[in-house]
């Protein structure tokens, strides 16, 4: 259908006016139901909440509920408040006007004057989803102006009608959001004054500007994320706001591997053509799920998961840096994870016993538990262990051919990774890897300049390197 693009064209057209007449939550419940009833995905690319999230959010939606979202970094706060344009309308006429006033019930200056003056012959505009909904990153030099508005004393000046005229306002965020939803990610980050500035809008609806008896009836949403650490009486909220917020949501890590690598997987951006072996991408996981429980790291500042979405895609451009080097598959291989430290140190707050350690030292033995973990019971790694106990050396190169004649003269590493039919020689390399790194990560060897050794040296021993 053609949209209307005056208001007596929607009046005459057949447009249900009654969409006009609902508020924004009330909007979002009935959109809410449809989904529902219909067994649509509510928030696409969010894995693991289905069970957890989700089902509290729904019961805030179903209850037209201001809401704030509690979680450390890294776990789709963002994510998921920008997919709740996916419950408005797909479009919403609105007067032309800095508030995208309602044409049958403006709330500003503007359009009421613009009704008076044209009538049904009022121009209409048609907001999309997106075009409502406005997002702020709460900082300490956000002011009452940014999100409320002040007087703008020119506009004032040329009007002639004083400083308690509301078309001498410069609105802010929140009136510009009017119809829609206003976001405000890290609340507990605004100054005091503004979150005060806050409760009328969610106990009224409506704000004032700059202390003139100026009263907007805003139609608005407001929806809000926090660390659960600031977001409590000794943290930076104030404890009136938290009042007036309806419903507090607890988000989470991912609680199981396959939810993590659904996310990480879905998140990660991998050049065209790269294999990733299932036991790599495992690992890759493993890494943060280890992070997250080792009491060297920071665990009330989180371990963010994207974490594992950057490391896959360090591995992933290692094993492509590989092959446009020397050639062949472009597969990845286990000690591509330490090629990817980068994406581990700069993610992870230390405790004082963690910086002893060191960040990198920490992201390697991360890597080789994480592959010691992904290993678990399988059998054959005590024969492998017994071969290096002589003091032996194996250092598999870049090059997959030389490095798979070298597998092929350890027979308990060859037993371990040529027992799968039909895989290439790469495969083979990755998988003789796999067994060796699980080695290191149960502590029985070593990886250093020369390759992997028995982890520790036998005093008075010398290590045999494997002939080339």
């Amino acid at each position: 259908m053609k949209q209307p693009r005056t208001l007596g064209e929607l009046k005459a057209g057949g447009w249900p006016l009654e969409r006009l007449r609902r508020d924004v939550r009330s909007e979002v419940r009935e959109n809410l139901i449809s989904k529902l009833r219909a067994g649509e995905t509510l928030f696409p690319g969010v894995h693991g909440y289905g069970e957890t999230v989700v089902p509290a959010l729904v019961r805030a939606l179903l209850a037209r509920q201001h809401f704030i979202l509690l979680g450390l970094r890294g776990q789709a706060k963002t994510r998921i408040l920008r997919s709740l344009t996916r419950l408005l309308d797909a479009e919403l006429p609105a007067l032309a006007t800095p508030l995208r006033d309602n044409p049958l019930a403006p709330v500003s200056p503007e359009g009421r004057r613009l009704l008076a003056e044209a009538g049904d012959d009022a121009p209409l505009v048609w907001l999309a989803p997106e075009d409502r909904y406005i997002e702020k990153l709460a900082t300490p030099d956000v002011t009452v102006a940014d999100l409320i508005g002040e007087i703008d004393p020119i506009k004032a000046a040329r009007r002639g009608e004083g400083l308690a005229d509301l078309e001498a306002v410069h609105y802010g965020l929140i009136p510009r959001a009017n119809r829609g939803i206003f976001a405000v990610n890290e609340l507990p980050d605004l100054p005091a004054r503004v979150q005060v500035a806050l409760f009328n809008v969610l106990e009224e609806g409506d704000v004032q500007v700059r202390g003139f008896p100026l009263r907007l009836p805003l139609d608005v949403w407001l929806v809000f994320s926090a660390n659960p650490e600031d977001y409590t009486a000794r943290g930076r909220i104030v404890t009136p706001l938290r009042d007036r917020i309806d419903a507090e949501i607890r988000t989470h890590y991912p609680r199981t591997l396959e939810d993590g690598l659904r996310i990480t997987r879905n998140e990660a951006r991998l050049p065209p053509g790269v294999r990733i072996p299932d036991f790599v991408a495992r690992a890759v996981e493993r890494v943060a799920f280890l992070a997250r429980r080792d009491a060297r790291v920071d665990q009330s500042s989180g371990v963010s998961q994207r974490l594992p979405i950057a490391l896959l895609e360090q591995v992933a451009a290692g094993a492509e840096a590989r092959s446009l080097a020397a050639g062949g598959e472009p597969l990845a291989r286990p000690p591509d994870l330490y090629g990817g430290i980068a994406a581990i140190t700069g993610r992870l707050e230390l405790e004082y016993e963690g910086e002893l350690t060191g960040a990198e030292a920490l992201a390697r033995e991360f890597i080789a538990r994480a592959f010691a973990a992904e290993w678990g019971e399988r059998p054959g790694l005590d024969e492998l262990a017994a071969w290096f106990k002589g003091g032996r050396v194996l250092e598999l190169p870049d090059d997959v051919r030389t490095a798979w004649e070298r597998v092929r003269r350890v027979a308990p590493l060859l037993e371990l990774a040529g027992s799968h039919a039909q895989q290439t020689v790469a495969e083979g390399v990755a998988r003789a890897e796999f067994a060796l790194e699980a080695l290191v990560g149960r502590g029985e060897l070593i990886r250093d300049e020369q390759g992997y050794a028995p982890a520790p040296p036998v005093a008075g021993e010398t290590r045999e390197p494997l002939p080339p």
